[in-house]
């Protein structure tokens, strides 16, 4: 422990009697390097699937190159994370972070202090016994225009994004604080095991999972197969209807689809475990800071004007348990590259009751009315327009189907139009607006129902549109883009419509107030 805060001592000394001098990264670094292109070679994995293929059927007839193979990709991995240590450096220099990296392709950034719109500490797990982390500075919400300093003692960290901060706060006329850091955090939530096991237990992210493991079922059920068969299990005599008691046919079919459920539910609740664990929200001054993560542990930083919308959301099972994932929308709201998980850079609070849902909103947006306001529905041809198409396929279908006489054919297309039907019907009931003096609210879901609030003086453009038919109706759809992404009203009134538009571009004309 004292070696490593003598090496993080070293460094903040050492920048600040040299901050013109360009630093080279820990050798810890070479690590993350070597991860991060593993990482790269697995998100190209369907690209690569067919030399897997190849190389995989070659070794398994020689068995003897797997040793070797398995060499090369360590060298290449190790060989590509020296060479990205090795060209990369980084200074301070007249208020500006610049960065050179790259080995083919050479890359200097160059980024003003006032210019840095977000900060986030990362810890992956082999960082954590010499006590370094990662620092992501992002100026737009873009991970294109992010910058990234790896292997940083975290004392060090600390302070120099301190520095950053307080350098921020002279440039926008504030009063800067001494150290950000040691400034007196005021703790927003936490989540328990038990919550994040519900957070699990509700997310849909598994599908996600499973949609990229098709070209592997037959394989995975294949082994499966064969597996069970050695455990004196047999599923093609279970599940033969010729041999088995209708009852108890039942019994196996519904054992089996609680048993792929509970499978699929166990991985959930591990990835929420993985992604939340360790959970703290806290604030400092007008900065909001998210903690958690397992393996790896993340710290992101977003200030309060960098909120453009709050969105509650709530799936079935989620209205079911009483419980809501609360989303703090920033800029863009595009931190999804982060390869672990894909909210390491929002600000999401998840499966939070409801009473710490309102809590968290006031202090976020003062005077908001989400939780309170009466949603006025949009209007119910909403509804015919998207079942247009649906109708169109079933009635040709439905026809030739009448005429050759298939009649238990016919009657599924009819359930099956019966349940679009339904499914339509449902989502224009749950589709509703409102507003007030200082914030427009939309309610829009399926199974499920998601309320948005967004703060009128952040809009910054609207759009007006009506079609031929709507016209005739007096009905119009209105969109309206924030920096964090554009939220659409379908099919309300015309006059409506306009009375919402002119509210909102008066409000940001007279008040002139900062979107970000």
């Amino acid at each position: 422990m004292s070696a490593r805060m003598d090496n993080s001592a070293t460094a903040t000394l050492k920048l600040a009697a040299e901050p013109g001098q360009w630093q080279r990264l820990s050798p810890v670094a070479i690590m993350y390097f070597a991860v991060a292109f593993i990482r790269a070679l697995a998100g190209n994995f369907v690209y690569l699937l067919p030399a897997l293929l190849l190389s995989y059927n070659k070794i398994k007839q020689n068995p003897q190159l797997w040793l070797p193979a398995l060499f090369v990709l360590l060298l290449l991995c190790a060989t590509v994370g020296w060479l990205k240590f090795h060209y990369y450096r980084y200074r301070l220099y007249q208020g500006n972070l610049q960065i050179k990296s790259g080995v083919l392709q050479k890359k200097h950034l160059d980024l003003p202090f006032e210019r840095i719109q977000n900060i986030r500490l990362e810890q992956p797990l082999f960082y954590r016994p010499t006590d370094h982390v990662c620092m992501l500075l992002d100026t737009a919400g873009s991970a294109k225009q992010e910058a990234k300093i790896y292997a940083l003692p975290k004392a060090f960290a600390e302070q120099l994004k301190s520095r950053i901060l307080n350098n921020r706060a002279s440039a926008e006329h504030q009063q800067p604080q001494a150290d950000a850091v040691e400034q007196q955090e005021q703790l927003l939530n936490t989540r328990s095991t038990k919550d994040l096991i519900i957070h699990g237990i509700t997310s849909n992210r598994i599908w996600l999972f499973l949609g990229g493991l098709a070209p592997f079922y037959d394989n995975m059920f294949d082994s499966a197969a064969i597996w069970l068969e050695r455990l004196g299990v047999d599923l093609q005599a279970m599940f033969d209807p010729a041999t088995q008691a209708w009852w108890q046919y039942g019994i196996y079919l519904v054992s089996l689809v609680l048993l792929l459920m509970l499978g699929l539910t166990l991985l959930s609740i591990g990835g929420s475990l993985l992604t939340f664990h360790g959970f703290r929200l806290t604030r400092i001054d007008d900065r909001y800071i998210r903690r958690s993560g397992l393996l790896t542990r993340h710290e992101v930083s977003m200030k309060l004007s960098r909120l453009q919308m709050i969105v509650a959301k709530q799936d079935w099972l989620d209205r079911v348990l009483g419980r809501i994932n609360l989303k703090f929308e920033q800029l863009n709201a595009s931190f999804e590259h982060a390869g672990a998980v894909a909210v390491t850079g929002k600000l999401m609070v998840p499966s939070v009751k409801a009473d710490e849902c309102e809590f968290l909103m006031a202090d976020a947006l003062p005077g908001n009315q989400l939780t309170d306001i009466t949603f006025t529905p949009i209007s119910r041809r909403h509804i015919l327009r998207t079942m247009l198409l649906p109708t169109l396929v079933y009635l040709p279908l439905a026809c030739i189907m009448a005429y050759e006489q298939h009649w238990p054919e016919l009657m599924i297309a009819s359930l099956a139009l019966f349940t679009i039907a339904a499914l339509l019907t449902l989502r224009w009931w749950r589709w509703g607006y409102a507003s007030d003096a200082e914030f427009m609210y939309i309610r829009k879901g399926l199974l499920g129902i998601d309320r948005y609030c967004l703060p009128i003086h952040k809009i910054q453009q609207t759009r007006f549109s009506q079609s031929l038919l709507m016209k005739r109706s007096g009905l119009c759809s209105i969109k309206l883009v924030l920096a964090c992404g554009a939220q659409t009203i379908p099919y309300i009134p015309s006059h409506i419509g306009h009375a919402l538009i002119n509210t909102a571009l008066h409000k940001v004309e007279s008040e002139k107030s900062p979107w970000m």
